[in-house]
């Protein structure tokens, strides 16, 4: 399990705890209106169990909140991984999807020499715009 799926369990599970503890209700009272075992709802609150989408909508009807509810406060720091293609849009990914599909070596270095010229900014001139 990732670091984040980790820590959105954990999130998860201890707003179901507060929110069944906020309506008095016991494990096992919370595990009879799902028809699930007390232990398998300790599970969920511990985020020791992965829960499905269905059971998140079904555990908010049961404890009378929206499903949002489960997810407030959840907060991740705004750095993420850049993706190998540089996410940049569709052209991007077609061109280095296009790019590995190149199997001669010579060809793939070929490519790539040009696109680092085309892209070298010395390689353009200058008062002169790009075309779109």
């Amino acid at each position: 399990m990732s670091k984040i799926a980790k820590r959105v369990g954990d999130h998860v599970g201890e707003r179901i705890r507060t929110r069944r503890t906020q309506l008095g209700l016991t494990q096992l009272q919370l595990a009879e209106a799902l028809g699930i075992s007390y232990q398998q709802v300790q599970k969920y609150e511990t985020g020791a169990n992965r829960i499905s989408a269905g059971r998140l909508f079904e555990l908010a009807l049961k404890l009378q909140v929206e499903v949002s509810y489960f997810f407030n406060d959840l907060q991740f720091p705004s750095t993420s991984t850049p993706m190998e293609h540089g996410g940049k849009g569709r052209a991007t990914i077609e061109l280095v999807r296009n790019y590995n599909e190149i199997t001669d070596p010579s060809v793939r270095a070929s490519v790539n020499g040009l696109i680092r010229a085309l892209s070298d900014p010395r390689s353009k001139q200058s008062g002169q715009k790009e075309a779109v």
